[in-house]
């Protein structure tokens, strides 16, 4: 069993950890240098990285690669490893022999299984390491522009970092598996396997996973250094509004939740406008600097006047390594129980 599955697999096996070395090479090349960049560059080293074309590359491309590699295992490796044998009839003359339809799947389980974590580890593992100049300048401050500013715990590179990767994979295989025991067509359990991994790669960041860790939760008074300004449209003059002030979190490299404002008495604002009128811009479009000061001084002491105060729920950046492992922990569970599926349909197949 063990040399038939090797054989059924080898061909999607060289594809998938060809590119990974591929990507291996490119980050072995250009890994030493961004650190060194990091070493020499200070406080310029994410606008420095972000604006070399090279690095930018790299960092794409392998976001990508850690991506899109459990949808690919899912649909490629998954999907037909059971239905393709169910499309073709071959699995009746593999059930015909002395080994059993439970120890033939679980072969293939384990083994094709296995594959898929490993190559999810190597390209998880590999896209850490190599942002690891850029995960801990962002830890240390606020950033600067482009996607390598971007914080590890938000949501899309979080997904690219770390082992969770290699949960996912494990999950998108057994539920290629599973889908393709139902369905027993190849082309349609590969879609409907993309269709779900992707329903479930969406969901769980926004419903799941700040359950795993509790999120923080912090209440600061807001200063004229932390009002970064205000989220509303048009002058008084025009009917303008002021929909929330922006706050900045002190907390660099945090994945924030949620920032409400909330008034002396404790309770969230609605409705910012009838009390910060003067926030709003001035209707003559752009004042001088003067002015422009004035209404600042203005603004800040109408917030004091209120007591208003900014309310953040954030997940911080020391939440990382805890929420990687519960979501790994969370897909590894789940792909068991679509194993035990599988094997429950196989055996009750004609």
């Amino acid at each position: 069993m063990t040399w038939l599955t090797w054989r059924q697999l080898r061909a999607q096996a060289v594809t998938v950890f060809g590119a990974l070395v591929g990507l291996a090479v490119a980050l072995a090349v250009t890994g030493p240098r961004l650190a060194h960049l990091a070493d020499i560059a200070g406080d310029d080293f994410l606008n420095l990285a972000g604006a070399n074309r090279a690095d930018s590359w790299t960092y794409d491309v392998g976001c990508v690669v850690v991506l899109a590699l459990p949808a690919v295992i899912g649909m490629f490796w998954g999907a037909p490893l059971v239905a393709r044998e169910l499309e073709a009839g071959t699995h009746q003359l593999v059930w015909q022999q002395s080994v059993t339809r439970t120890r033939w799947l679980a072969t293939k389980l384990a083994l094709t299984g296995l594959a898929a974590m490993v190559a999810a580890a190597a390209a998880g593992l590999a896209m850490t390491w190599w942002c690891g100049p850029v995960d801990q300048a962002v830890s240390a401050t606020h950033g600067g522009a482009g996607p390598l500013s971007t914080a590890r715990m938000t949501p899309v590179v979080f997904d690219a970092r770390g082992v969770v990767a290699i949960g996912y994979a494990a999950f998108a295989f057994a539920l290629g598996v599973t889908v393709g025991a139902f369905v027993r067509r190849t082309v349609p359990a590969m879609a409907v396997t993309l269709a779900l991994f992707v329903a479930v790669q969406i969901a769980v960041p926004l419903t799941v996973r700040t359950h795993l860790v509790p999120p923080r939760r912090d209440t600061v008074t807001i200063t004229p250094s932390s009002l970064e300004g205000f989220r509303g449209t048009g002058p008084p003059s025009g009917g303008g509004h002021i929909d929330a002030l922006i706050v900045a979190l002190d907390h660099p490299g945090a994945w924030l939740l949620s920032a409400r404002t909330i008034g002396a008495d404790g309770r969230v604002v609605t409705n910012l406008s009838s009390t910060l009128a003067v926030c709003l811009p001035p209707p003559d479009g752009r004042p001088s600097p003067e002015r422009a000061e004035a209404y600042r001084r203005t603004c800040d002491a109408e917030i004091a006047k209120h007591g208003y105060r900014q309310r953040f729920t954030y997940e911080p950046a020391g939440h990382y390594w805890p929420l990687q492992g519960a979501e790994t922990g969370l897909f590894l569970t789940l792909a068991a129980a679509l194993a035990g599926l599988s094997l429950w349909r196989i055996r009750r197949l004609s």
